[in-house]
């Protein structure tokens, strides 16, 4: 010992051996972190995993010891990370094409699995981004293709959501990740011709319905005008048959209005003029009757 302190450079090579050792030995594992340890390349076990309502300080952070060259330490973050996607082409229901920029959030829950189903890599939450955006845009696609544009627009907007995150839940599990959130940040048709195209067929769409409409609003006052005519001429002979002479005395006075009666202004309802004799059967009813 005596000898390796006289000579500096000797103990400068063992006080790096020892660091070195030290450095191989114990790591800290904040917070924010959770350790998958590989020992010989494969899963031995893991360090600080996320809980649910884990208190902050109570959790498996800290120091931790490894086998120096043996163990092979990969580090997740524990937090919320995101997975975005920008202008995926998405055909709804009415056939339009549309642009869609979304983005999930989640948290891996399982590490262990999560390195496994990567490839026990270093970037391991890069890799689980990069398997999450397609699945990300294939539930994005089967919920919005049941689905009119117009839903988006609607209250109907927020079980689309629900619906997309349950769907990407389901294919993500696999990662050892939790689904937190989905949104759509943007939703719109391409510009250029298949704007023009997607207006053109929605405006002929609505003027189809417009038409529809109308027609449907014809037929229903058809039939209402015939019930109409139908409980009127009803109403007719049924008076007809209770009194004749009144019945005649009520249509003769229609047929007075409408000839000799004026309209609203004033003016005559029309300009033919008639000449006719006072016993004329016209007539009949202005002459009184026998009582």
């Amino acid at each position: 010992m005596k000898t390796l302190f006289r000579n500096p450079i000797a103990a400068g090579i063992v006080a790096l051996l020892v660091l070195i050792l030290i450095f191989s030995t114990a790591s800290i594992v904040p917070e924010t972190k959770q350790v998958v340890i590989l020992r010989l390349e494969n899963p031995y076990r893991t360090v600080n995993r996320w809980q649910p309502g884990q208190p902050f300080g109570a959790t498996g952070a800290g120091m931790i010891f490894r086998l120096p060259f043996l163990d092979r330490l990969i580090w997740i973050d524990k937090r919320v990370l995101d997975v975005e996607l920008q202008d995926t082409q998405v055909l709804s229901t009415d056939q339009l094409r549309l642009s869609v920029d979304a983005f999930a959030r989640f948290r891996v829950v399982d590490p262990l699995k999560a390195v496994v189903s990567t490839g026990s890599a270093s970037d391991t939450e890069q890799r689980v981004i990069a398997q999450l955006s397609p699945l990300l845009g294939s539930a994005l696609r089967n919920e919005l293709g049941k689905r009119p544009f117009a839903a988006l627009l609607s209250p109907e907007r927020g079980q689309v959501m629900d619906n997309i995150q349950a769907g990407l839940q389901r294919q993500a599990s696999q990662y050892g990740v939790q689904i937190v959130d989905v949104r759509i940040k943007r939703a719109d048709l391409p510009t250029g011709s298949p704007l023009e195209s997607a207006l053109q067929r929605m405006r002929t769409a609505r003027q189809q319905e417009s038409a529809t409409i109308t027609a449907r609003g014809q037929q229903q006052a058809q039939i209402i005008r015939a019930e109409a005519d139908a409980n009127a001429a009803k109403i007719y002979a049924e008076a007809f048959n209770k009194d004749p002479q009144f019945y005649d005395f009520y249509r003769a006075m229609q047929s007075y209005r409408y000839t000799f009666g004026t309209n609203n202004d004033g003016k005559p309802r029309g300009s033919t003029a008639l000449v006719l004799s006072p016993n004329n059967a016209y007539l009949r009813e202005f002459q009184g009757r026998d009582r």
